[in-house]
């Protein structure tokens, strides 16, 4: 007799897209080496798209969408994972290609899978998620650009959301001084909490970018791409660098190449996705020994599985303050 558990499944036909929590099957497990009993996912930006249908996230039909996840292997054809081995799962087209995280049981290809690092459980590595991953990735990214602790600030958009609330809290762990950009300028007194020292308001990027702005910052965390992107990187200081991960505004980036070859700054890419094993390794290690998971803790909403679609839209309307934890099972 299969195996039955409850997830979320996303149908769609000529009237549109349906979701909805059901009961599903061995059956309805898609191809893999690895069998994982999820215990906690997280609702992300992604997640949101998916769900509320605003974006094509989700490629291929019936799928159980979340993109990421964490728990503990109960079937393994895979030499690397064993039976009760924990770990965690980031982007691979997961939750778009690849049924994912809400449901209690995934099955997935071992290759895409992290062991989970000591010191860290379940419930910490999801309230980490997809968006503390591409947090710690952006860091990366500015640390190996050689941006100093003790001299440079760094700028955050998107600050009371879930990767830039993470990147704050990284960031000023690290030593660095952070300048938190919000359009939820109520949120000051949480944002000052995780560490940044000064609040802007997120209108002030807003508008089209002057070719070149005052030079304000060394290095920046942008989640929003558009006219938000365009003038951080026409602020940013000679030589500094901007992380981009991030869509929330726009795909566009209306800018000038005159900060590039005026000033040499340096825009890095920051996929999380398909990022190579080697980087999400590092990711998560990094993740371990430079993140405040009390302060962490303080920035998480723990939902049962029932409540991802409020969520969901909550995510997509900016309702959301730092990260949402699933408890799946």
């Amino acid at each position: 007799m299969s195996k039955t558990f409850r997830g979320y499944q996303i149908t769609k036909d000529d009237e549109g897209q349906k979701v909805a929590l059901t009961t599903l099957s061995e059956s309805d497990l898609m191809e893999g080496d690895v069998t994982v009993q999820v215990e906690y996912s997280t609702v992300n930006y992604k997640d949101g798209l998916a769900l509320t249908g605003k974006a094509p996230v989700v490629r291929r039909f019936p799928l159980t969408p979340g993109i990421d996840f964490a728990g503990t292997v109960t079937g393994s054809d895979n030499a690397d994972f064993k039976i009760g081995d924990k770990v965690v799962l980031n982007g691979w087209g997961v939750g778009e290609v690849h049924s994912g995280g809400f449901a209690e049981i995934a099955r997935v290809k071992g290759d895409w899978l992290v062991p989970l690092p000591d010191g860290i459980s379940t419930r910490q590595a999801m309230a980490v998620g997809t968006a503390g991953y591409t947090s710690m990735l952006c860091v990366l990214a500015l640390q190996n650009h050689g941006l100093n602790p003790e001299t440079d600030t760094i700028l955050v958009t998107g600050a009371a959301g879930g990767v830039g609330s993470v990147a704050v809290l990284l960031l000023s762990n690290l030593g660095y001084k952070v300048v938190a950009v919000t359009g939820r300028m109520n949120e000051a007194d949480f944002l000052h909490g995780l560490g940044a020292s000064e609040i802007i308001d997120r209108q002030q990027f807003s508008e089209k970018a002057k070719p070149l702005g005052r030079e304000l910052w060394a290095g920046a965390v942008d989640v929003a791409g558009g006219n938000t992107l365009a003038n951080v990187i026409s602020q940013m200081k000679y030589g500094g660098a901007v992380a981009a991960c991030g869509l929330a505004d726009s795909l566009a980036l209306p800018g000038s190449v005159a900060p590039f070859i005026l000033r040499g700054v340096t825009l890095y890419g920051i996929d999380s996705v398909m990022a190579p094993m080697a980087k999400r390794m590092k990711a998560w290690q990094h993740l371990v020994s430079d993140l405040d998971f009390n302060k962490l803790d303080t920035l998480c909403t723990e939902i049962p599985l029932e409540d991802i679609p409020t969520a969901a839209e909550n995510i997509m309307a900016g309702k959301v303050r730092g990260r949402t934890i699933v408890k799946v099972r």
